[in-house]
């Protein structure tokens, strides 16, 4: 008896009831023990440590009032109309109410007005939004009839960015549950068998959360809205997968076994194998994020994992304890008999596979054709949203910007911070002042010999002329000897950040191929099936970023992909991908031996092609869900990765591996050697096609 074997006893035995209750107690002391996350209502930390951007930061804060941030008091008449003596002298009297100073800036069109209120630096999450709440409420009471203010600046930013999460976990778990419900509801068509997996699968995402509470306790990473969100989803998606494989492997051997236990003992021992090798596949392909620059890819890549190992050990620890002590009466109203009648050489998805194999040049050419059409999309795609453009709903951030761009130089509401040596004073603002896309250059003070300066920029925030403007400034400013100059503010992080996720998307995206083909081949001990399948993935997920940056821009009209999408969506759809392949494949490979490469691929698709497609669908629906957050970015992840699981459903996997290995024969097996007793002949319908 081997170790699969031995397992499938243990968890399926009359006493695997006290596995299930030894885990569900476990996952009790784990959610009871840790306690709520602290950082769910926050927004992801983008900025690399080490960045020029982040040495500014910090050694501002070190300054007095350094560890001080502003928040910019737009005002503006309601009719659009010039302010008179009498509003600026109640946008004054608004601004000390509101800032505790009377300081306003009239723009030069006199439409316009600023004041500036100070926010601790400090602050983020729930209490940052909590003070920019409180000082719109004093804006909005102290302003007089005729008079709009909006707030907007950095922390602006942030607190609206942050309340975008705010319940958002609660958000995000009652419409994901809703959504899976639905769909195994439909894919089981039983009233009762769907709740089993779906309450397994549920108990494990509130485990992760806690498991990702504690991982951020323990580190310096953090569990923030977004890797929360992110985590949720895969736990639910990738966990119904597993459990969608596990329960319909468990359905077919039903019809072999007149004992429940000994089918479900069976359905452990075949299926278990692929659920943990599609699991162990994306548990590393995550791993490799933590060798990224950027703090939530990293965050990420931890969290993920962690909560994709808690899934997998729910699937296979206490779903199978759970469906031995139902019975076979779980699948009422169709409840499977045992029979002699098997399910690989009939239904929809032998007939496809069948068709598919009889032609496989035409039918991989053509769909690699397509798939190859999609991918194009890439080439016309924008990569990197400003800081306006972050927000798939309207925000007062967002508006009071671009109040402010209609009558201010662009860069006025935050601008850029540069840091030199006091010796070097009388080069540096000349320097400064005769760059090119500058507007305005203000010394705020010097602190252990280093000056301050305030930068104002003439281009737009976080746009490309402004990142052109930067890099000038610290080409320019690293020619003055001794100056030691560092350029840092918005701009520059956003910069900084960018330059950060390219340097990631080359050394991560490579280790994921490295570490997906490493498993297959390890799992099929086949060197041309391991190169086929890795290639076809990554075309797939091309096509899939290629015909989502399309409809992203197309369809719902976002400007640009978010620098952090291509990154994630490449590894969710590499990763994930592999799922399907691997659940295919493992079975292709069971059957080869007494059907042959052809034949006992099409019973792999004929066995596999309702659970994958249904897999298939919750996955992508799952993903979906990230939509109902109101940030672009998570929407767009959602968009690529939904297209993308719906290209491998029913397209890869049904179609071009199936005819692909149909093209290569039993050469894809090498150098393992696996045979076919039916010495590869075709079976007696392809032939017939063929004729």
């Amino acid at each position: 008896m081997n170790a699969w074997e031995r397992f499938a006893a243990v968890v399926t035995g009359r006493r695997s009831w006290i596995l299930l209750v030894a885990v569900l107690a476990a996952a009790c002391a784990v959610i009871g023990g840790v306690g709520a996350n602290d950082d769910a209502g926050q927004a992801p930390t983008s900025l690399p440590q080490n960045s020029e951007a982040a040495q500014v930061e910090g050694a501002v804060a070190e300054f007095p009032g350094g560890r001080d941030a502003p928040a910019i008091l737009v005002i503006t008449r309601t009719d659009g109309a010039e302010l008179t003596a009498a509003d600026r002298a109640a946008a004054a009297e608004t601004v000390r109410e509101v800032a505790g100073t009377d300081a306003l800036v009239v723009a030069p069109d006199g439409s316009a007005a600023l004041g500036r209120a100070t926010v601790s630096a400090e602050l983020s999450g729930e209490d940052l939004t909590a003070e920019i709440d409180r000082l719109r409420e004093s804006a909005a009471q102290s302003a007089p009839p005729g008079l709009t203010v909006q707030i907007t600046g950095g922390p602006a930013f942030g607190a609206d960015i942050a309340n975008s999460f705010a319940g958002a976990d609660v958000t995000l778990l009652a419409v994901t549950a809703l959504v899976v419900a639905l769909l195994l509801i439909v894919t089981y068509r039983s009233p009762v068998l769907w709740l089993v997996p779906l309450l397994v699968i549920g108990l494990a995402d509130r485990t992760a959360t806690s498991v990702g509470t504690a991982l951020a306790r323990l580190t310096d990473l953090s569990f923030d809205g977004s890797t929360s969100g992110i985590t949720s989803v895969l736990v639910f998606g990738a966990g119904t997968n597993y459990a969608l494989l596990l329960v319909s492997r468990y359905r077919d051997e039903l019809h072999g076994h007149s004992d429940h236990r000994g089918a479900l003992r069976e359905a452990v021992r075949r299926a278990g194998p692929a659920i943990l090798a599609s699991n162990v596949t994306v548990v590393l392909a995550l791993c490799t994020l933590l060798l990224a620059t950027l703090p939530n890819t990293r965050s990420l890549g931890l969290m993920a994992a962690a909560g994709l190992l808690v899934a997998v050990a729910f699937v296979l620890l206490a779903l199978p304890p759970a469906l031995a002590l139902c019975g076979r009466k779980i699948f009422w109203p169709f409840v499977p008999h045992a029979s002699a009648d098997g399910t690989a050489a009939h239904g929809v998805w032998h007939r496809i596979a069948t068709r598919v194999v009889a032609r496989p040049a035409v039918v991989a050419g053509g769909a690699i054709a397509l798939l190859l059409v999609f991918a194009a999309g890439l080439t016309g795609a924008d990569i990197g949203l400003s800081q306006t453009e972050q927000f798939r709903v309207r925000a007062e951030s967002v508006d009071g910007l671009d109040t402010l761009a209609a009558h201010f130089p662009s860069g006025a509401s935050d601008p850029t911070v540069v840091l030199t040596e006091h010796g070097a004073a009388a080069a540096v603002r000349p320097a400064l002042e005769t760059a090119p896309g500058v507007s305005a250059v203000v010394p705020t003070g010097s602190h252990n010999g280093v000056d301050r300066w305030m930068v104002t920029l003439e281009a737009a925030p976080e746009s490309e002329a402004a990142y052109t403007t930067i890099e000038q400034l610290r080409t320019t400013l690293s020619g003055i000897p001794g100056a030691e100059a560092m350029v840092g503010g918005s701009d520059a992080k956003a910069l900084d950040t960018r330059d950060a996720a390219r340097h990631d998307q080359l050394l991560v995206i490579p280790l994921i191929l490295v570490v997906v083909f490493a498993v297959l081949l390890v799992l099929l001990r086949a060197l041309p099936a391991a190169v086929l399948l890795i290639g076809v993935t990554v075309l797939s997920a091309l096509a899939a970023l290629g015909l989502g940056s399309l409809v992203s821009a197309h369809i719902f009209g976002f400007p640009a992909l978010d620098t952090t999408v291509p990154l994630f969506a490449f590894l969710f759809l590499v990763a994930l991908g592999i799922d399907y392949t691997i659940f295919l494949v493992t079975r292709a490979r069971e059957e080869t031996p007494g059907h042959g490469t052809v034949d006992g691929m099409v019973r792999a698709v004929s066995a596999t092609g309702a659970v994958i497609t249904s897999a298939g669908i919750v996955l992508a629906a799952v993903f979906c869900v990230l939509g109902v957050l109101p940030l672009i970015t998570l929407t767009q992840l959602g968009i690529i990765v939904g297209i993308g699981i719906v290209l491998d459903t029913f397209l890869v996997r049904t179609v071009v591996i199936p005819a692909l290995f149909a093209l290569v024969g039993p050469k894809v097996w090498w150098p393992s050697g696996l045979t076919g007793s039916a010495a590869e002949a075709p079976p007696a319908e392809l032939a017939g096609q063929r004729k």
